[in-house]
């Protein structure tokens, strides 16, 4: 614990020396004089974690080539007053726009924001009702649909009709994906179960191997995840010969034969557009001043289904593509009823599609999932 408190503490000095002025220090990445608009990009993982915060990495990059654009980004941050602090440093190096990209960041980006009305702040993944200020907004995608489609090739892809999922806290996000992988694989296999191991961790590689190691000794041989970084559970499961479903990041390079799909965000085009709408002064009232939801019926979901790994065959890709293109029809959705949770409840009644707002209030686990959610998130 104490040697994982001084990686804490020294990543916060080393974002507190790279973006305070005066420092001797390399100027911060993507930063250029005379740049119209300085734009931060805060990530709470390493940008090199083949999953979440890589793909925001990605998009970072991207966003330095758009003309008149700067970018300075902060790797490492963990989701306390670090956060804020960061924001703060960005902003007195000019950057008017922020991107706080991990869910735990809502409270402090939101904080920031009403205290600095001449930045605009993104916060990705919070999902909260009411108004916001006029320089605040979420963003992000019914990550659940591209899920689904993952969980179809699980569940054609097991030999012993049990699947794993390795999951960080029992949030809405991490919820809907669980319902809805297990959702897709029943398509594929109505006897398939998935199997629940929760790390209270977005990356603790000790953590996820031993989840993989537990279930793989209770028989499971495909493997899923709602972690940041992917790594050790596609390397563990890929040891004990099992098949993977990634999240977050096309890891297909990584995994080998062992890949079968998955989910990749594409974050580019939208931030793109953010910050060519606070550019045109167009941000407040906009639809990014708000919450912000990506989806396959409307063309932009920013979480796209990956590459196919080799081992699945011609029929199981045909039947994910002709699902996707169903999900894409208006008014479609992966939790159509009739639904129901573990202890026989209904959770979609027959007939009636859940809007995002209802996913997003999701506490219940669907039949066929094995596991329990732990009481709270911390």
């Amino acid at each position: 614990m104490k040697k994982r408190m001084k990686l804490v503490l020294a990543s916060i000095l080393a974002a507190g020396c790279l973006f305070a002025s005066g420092c001797n220090a390399p100027a911060p990445s993507g930063s250029t004089s005379g740049s119209s608009t300085t734009v931060g990009v805060i990530m709470t993982g390493s940008s090199h974690d083949s999953g979440y915060n890589e793909a925001v990495a990605d998009a970072a990059a991207n966003l330095k080539k758009m003309s008149g654009v700067s970018v300075i980004t902060a790797e490492q941050i963990p989701e306390t007053n670090a956060v804020t602090d960061t924001m703060q440093q960005m902003a007195d190096q000019g950057a008017t726009i922020i991107f706080a990209t991990s869910y735990g960041y809502f409270k402090y980006a939101l904080a920031f924001a009403k205290k600095h009305p001449d930045v605009t702040v993104l916060h990705q993944g919070g999902y909260q009702d009411g108004t916001f200020p006029a320089n605040f907004g979420t963003y992000w995608g019914a990550a659940y649909e591209p899920v689904a489609l993952g969980g179809m090739a699980a569940g054609k892809a097991t030999k012993t009709n049990k699947l794993g999922f390795v999951y960080a806290f029992p949030i809405a996000q991490s919820i809907a994906n669980i319902d809805a992988f297990q959702l897709g694989a029943a398509m594929t296999n109505p006897d398939a179960k998935t199997y629940l191991v929760n790390t209270s961790s977005w990356c603790d590689p000790v953590k996820q191997k031993e989840a993989v190691n537990a279930l793989s000794a209770q028989g499971v041989d495909v493997f899923s995840q709602h972690q940041d970084c992917q790594t050790t559970v596609i390397q563990t499961a890929k040891a004990k010969n099992a098949k993977v479903v990634g999240y977050h990041y096309d890891a297909s390079e990584l995994a080998g034969s062992s890949w079968l799909t998955g989910s990749a965000w594409n974050w580019t085009p939208v931030m793109k557009s953010i910050v060519t709408t606070i550019k045109q002064g167009k941000f407040k009232g906009s639809k990014y001043n708000a919450n912000w939801i990506g989806t396959f019926a409307n063309g932009d979901n920013p979480l796209e289904l990956a590459s196919f790994g080799s081992s699945v065959d011609s029929g199981t890709r045909s039947a994910i593509k002709t699902e996707q293109k169903k999900l894409s029809e208006k008014g479609a959705s992966v939790f159509t009823g009739p639904i129901y949770c573990q202890d026989g409840t209904e959770l979609v009644k027959a007939g009636e599609v859940a809007t995002y707002e209802d996913v997003n209030n999701f506490s219940c686990l669907v039949k066929g999932v094995v596991g329990t959610l732990p009481s709270t998130s911390d």
